[in-house]
């Protein structure tokens, strides 16, 4: 299975810092942010990968390389520097992620911090690919973050994911889809992906999963700051005790 880790965008609440650096390369104890997401993508046994690239776009190849060195390949979806948002940049890079059997691949965002085991996702992956025209997509949902507290989407017990319901969960910017959901679509041009993947949520064509576990969608230079104090706090961490993957 391949994966799209998104790369691209400008960054603003991040400001300074991104303003001479694309943000998924910010440190966060001693690793850039896009280099944890690598290392977990690896562990999970996903090791082919394309990361879009946007804002100050050419510093992502300089440092990542063609994955060779982490363990990893990866290829590049090169956009502008006004980025194609998250629906046109999967649309754009759809020659990259699509392989002769059409199976379902993993877009995740370059800038959270999560300990979510990236391997879960292959069984939904197989679901989607064993039947896609019941389930075209699967959701990874969180707790709601203190600048989104309210929500996105719901959870229903058959697992699949509603627009409404009592409780709304963040989309953890984590999913898995099918490469015909985006055939069609536009390319090299913006577009988000939502409101426009509702109409497979409205069909009950989205499956979902609740992740109560650590994540983190970094925002800004005081959240990165908070983040890196908490993890290098604890000595038994895996960036105190390994060696890092040396991204700056």
């Amino acid at each position: 299975m391949r994966a799209l880790i998104l790369a691209a965008g400008r960054g603003s609440r991040m400001r300074p810092l991104s303003d001479q650096k694309p943000k998924p390369l910010l440190l966060l104890a001693h690793k850039s942010l896009i280099a944890w997401q690598i290392e977990r993508l690896r562990n999970a046994g996903i090791t082919e990968l394309v990361v879009n690239t946007g804002w100050l776009g050419a510093q992502l190849p300089a440092a990542l390389g063609d994955g060779s060195a982490l363990g990893v390949r990866i290829e590049y979806s090169v956009e502008p520097e006004n980025a194609y948002e998250t629906g046109g940049a999967i649309a754009t890079a759809l020659p990259l992620l699509a392989d002769p059997d059409h199976a379902p691949f993993i877009v995740v965002s370059g800038d959270i911090y999560t300990d979510y085991d990236y391997a879960r996702l292959q069984a939904a992956a197989a679901r989607i690919a064993a039947d896609p025209h019941a389930t075209t997509a699967h959701f990874v949902l969180t707790d709601n973050p203190a600048h989104h507290p309210g929500g996105d989407m719901a959870l229903g017990p058959d697992d699949r994911v509603r627009r409404l319901g009592q409780r709304l969960f963040n989309y953890g910017n984590i999913g898995v889809f099918h490469p015909a959901l985006f055939a069609m679509q536009p390319v090299r041009q913006p577009w988000k992906l939502f409101p426009w993947l509702y109409a497979e949520v409205d069909a009950g064509r989205v499956s979902g999963e609740y992740y109560s576990g650590v994540w983190h969608n970094i925002g800004t230079p005081s959240q990165l700051q908070s983040l890196e104090a908490e993890l290098l706090a604890h000595a038994s961490h895996p960036a105190v005790r390994a060696t890092s993957l040396g991204l700056s």
